[in-house]
């Protein structure tokens, strides 16, 4: 196990953050960590970065305890957290310079994660001068570049558009068939898009941990695909085991199907035929939002 996780417990004062949790995450997992603001998400990711200890329990990363270990878990971990620090004055490379040199990586490091990050067209510039999305991804860069065995990612996409969304899903995707990543985000279509499994935590408790493979099974399947103008939920029915259209806003629709299928290249089709442009298309797992409405209202 890259991650265990044993009795963990963190109060402050006479409020318990988080109450007794207990999980573990393979290598090569991605496991979405869900929960509503101030269900404890980030004082765990603090405990498995070293940043704060635990009042009780027992914690190890890679092996390594992180009460105990700190150094060697902090070898260990790639963090982006949730309000990612930047020196703002520096420019890209000279900011990852700096931390190769902490690391004592070799500088030959930094430009493989640039080109990973997507981050080359903006590295010339001081990072204040940088979109916020981009600011998470050299973030992200300097979470990458020391070659952890583990990720630990808080709200990673925050502040992404869309085209730097698909990017940044597809290099967690890709680290994660080597890497152990463990990420928070409060994005269902997220967790459906990176995750194999998805632990939810509520109130400082784990009140769910299941793979995305068995919410699926079983489970009708809803397409959300935005078109450039208009269309009649009659002709969105005829797309093949079609049940169900709504309109949510604007040029928005949720199309459900019987089928667990992946029915986004048929909307792609219905989208060519009848000279409609797409503007975002994406799976949604009905069974993951209505688990996390109902274990966390």
């Amino acid at each position: 196990m890259s991650i265990t996780v044993k009795g963990i417990t963190k109060q402050y004062g006479t409020q318990k953050a988080l109450n007794d949790i207990s999980f573990s995450v393979d290598t090569a997992e991605v496991v979405g960590f869900l929960g509503p603001n101030g269900a404890g998400k980030s004082t765990m990711m603090k405990i498995l970065t070293t940043y704060i200890n635990p009042t009780e329990g027992k914690a190890n990363v890679n092996g390594f305890d992180v009460s105990e270990d700190k150094k060697n878990v902090q070898k260990s971990v790639g963090y982006l957290p949730e309000h990612n620090p930047l020196y703002t004055d520096l420019y890209v490379k000279e900011y990852l310079r700096f931390n190769a040199g902490v690391y004592k990586v070799e500088n030959k490091r930094i430009e493989e994660v640039i080109k990973m990050t997507g981050l080359t067209p903006e590295a010339h510039k001081k990072i204040g001068q940088l979109s916020k999305g981009y600011r998470q991804r050299v973030g992200l860069a300097n979470a990458l570049l020391h070659n952890p065995d583990v990720l630990i990612l808080d709200e990673p996409t925050t502040g992404l558009d869309p085209n730097q969304l698909v990017d940044i899903r597809n290099l967690i995707r890709t680290i994660g068939k080597e890497k152990t990543v463990f990420l928070s985000t409060h994005i269902m279509q997220e967790v459906e898009a990176m995750c194999d499994r998805v632990i939810i935590i509520n109130k400082g408790k784990i009140v769910a941990d299941k793979k995305l493979t068995d919410l699926r099974d079983g489970q009708e399947q809803v397409v959300i695909v935005e078109f450039d103008y208009r269309v009649e939920d009659a002709f969105l029915l005829k797309l093949p085991k079609a049940t169900k259209v709504k309109n949510t806003h604007d040029f928005v629709y949720e199309v459900t199907f019987s089928t667990t299928e992946d029915m986004r290249s048929h909307v792609f089709d219905f989208a060519h035929d009848n000279e409609l442009k797409i503007l975002q298309l994406n799976q949604k797992n009905a069974s993951l939002e209505s688990l996390f409405r109902e274990l966390t209202n």
